[in-house]
């Protein structure tokens, strides 16, 4: 299984919206700037190192005033406890992965898409409707030597692209977000793939739609939204979903 090797090449890059996103960028050695990405081990996968915002708010001003107008928010410089749960779970499982196509919906920061990597996955696609994700996404993978394809695009109208086993951290973060997403999984599911969802009980599932497959305690979530959660979980569907 590899791990970061604390290589700084995915600095280097000729990608114009991946040096915007890398710009003042730091390493643990290095004191980071406030509106700058620092490389950071995530908390709950200490095998994965991440560019991570110091303060995300002050990094989408900055963002925003580089690209001349409004941005979506940096969601993909956060490491959500959602992914940090899945990342967890896929590094401590790999036979769920292992020789297997994988597509890693949502995918922001690219953390469970990493993980699958390390863990053995055939190939590994990383999902995201935000291109500044895919930007992070493919600097992440960079840092800790995968490869990863990436695709950017909304693709809950379908079933998966045909992958074999779909993971999904923080997808059910709203209401509107979980009606898009569980007739996706309901499809999913319909046509074989094996799913597994990372949410810190966010309550936006129907009751008995998902059940548990693993709760980790952790001290610290890295995301405001979810500072009062001690708790993530890995989920998968217990029943089939409605397809519309």
């Amino acid at each position: 299984m590899k791990t970061y090797s604390g290589a700084p090449y995915a600095v280097v890059t000729h990608s114009p919206l991946q040096r915007r996103l890398l710009r003042n960028a730091s390493f643990p050695a290095r004191a980071p700037q406030q509106d700058a990405l620092k490389m950071t081990p995530v908390p709950m996968v200490p095998e994965v190192h991440l560019f991570l915002a110091e303060d995300s708010v002050l990094l989408w001003a900055r963002l925003e005033t580089e690209a001349g107008g409004p941005l979506p928010a940096p969601y993909w410089a956060t490491a959500w406890p959602g992914g940090q749960a899945l990342a967890r779970y896929v590094l401590d499982h790999p036979e769920l992965v292992e020789g297997r196509s994988v597509l890693d919906l949502a995918s922001g920061s690219g953390l469970v898409a990493i993980a699958a990597a390390q863990a053995g996955a055939a190939e590994v696609t990383a999902n995201d409707t935000d291109a500044y994700a895919i930007a992070a996404i493919q600097a992440n993978a960079n840092a800790n030597g995968e490869r990863i394809a990436t695709v950017v695009d909304d693709l809950t109208g379908g079933d998966g692209e045909g992958a074999e086993v779909i993971l999904a951290g923080d997808c059910l973060y709203n209401a509107d977000v979980a009606a898009k997403m569980l007739p996706f999984i309901g499809r999913a599911m319909n046509r074989g793939a094996t799913v597994l969802l990372g949410d810190p009980g966010r309550g936006y599932a129907p009751d008995g739609f998902l059940r548990t497959l693993a709760t980790y305690q952790a001290a610290t979530l890295g995301a405001q939204e979810d500072g009062q959660r001690d708790q993530t979980s890995v989920l998968t569907p217990a029943a089939v979903a409605l397809t519309s």
